[in-house]
């Protein structure tokens, strides 16, 4: 059975209320779904999900520090990835804060490792974002993006 795994970083609680959305949407359509602080998980725990959201807030128009040094790490496992499914989320302070930069910053890293990362047609295309505290609008994008990704993987790991 395929299994996902939504990681974070979060300092305000913004980012993890996001996870939890992105998780729970994946669990509703059937993957199998852990939601997990970047400091509770272990490189070595990507070989053993088939889909990997990333999460971060945006610090400087980056991923933050923790997130950054997880997939510094994760060079230990580089090509062990190619395939699986991956996708990243952000918030930020503000308008203009930097979260798209954020995200491409995480597919890159994604796309690197070999993952397969799915745009959206609609809404946040690249992965949702939040200016501060996650509204409705961002709810909605959650709620979609983790559907999307559960769908995405179990059709090809199903």
């Amino acid at each position: 059975m395929p299994k996902g795994l939504v990681l974070y970083y979060s300092r305000s609680g913004n980012t993890k209320a996001m996870a939890n959305i992105i998780a729970g949407s994946m669990e509703k359509a059937g993957l199998p779904t852990k939601c997990k602080s970047v400091t509770d998980v272990k490189v070595n725990d990507l070989l053993d999900v088939d889909a990997v959201v990333v999460g971060s807030p945006t610090y400087y128009g980056r991923a933050a520090g923790p997130i950054a040094q997880f997939f510094d790490e994760s060079v230990s496992k580089h090509g062990k990835l190619d395939g699986k499914v991956g996708a990243a989320f952000s918030s930020s302070a503000n308008i203009g804060g930097g979260n798209e930069t954020t995200v491409c910053e995480i597919i890159n890293m994604l796309l690197i490792h070999g993952m397969i990362v799915q745009g959206d047609p609609q809404g946040d295309h690249y992965g949702p974002i939040s200016i501060g505290k996650p509204d409705e609008r961002v709810t909605s994008q959650c709620a979609r993006r983790g559907q999307r990704i559960a769908e995405l993987t179990l059709k090809l790991f199903g």
